[in-house]
């Protein structure tokens, strides 16, 4: 039984880094594909 808790709290902390790893690069990948835009309709 403790086991199982321990690994859904385990989980839900996974989770919660890998959204908010998600979100911080979110950002990054915009700016990423503003560059690509303006590099295809610059020509």
């Amino acid at each position: 039984m403790e086991l199982t808790l321990i690994i859904n709290i385990f989980f839900v902390i996974a989770g919660i880094v890998s959204l908010y790893a998600i979100g911080r690069n979110l950002d990054i990948i915009k700016i990423i594909l503003v560059y690509w835009k303006d590099l295809i309709f610059r020509k």
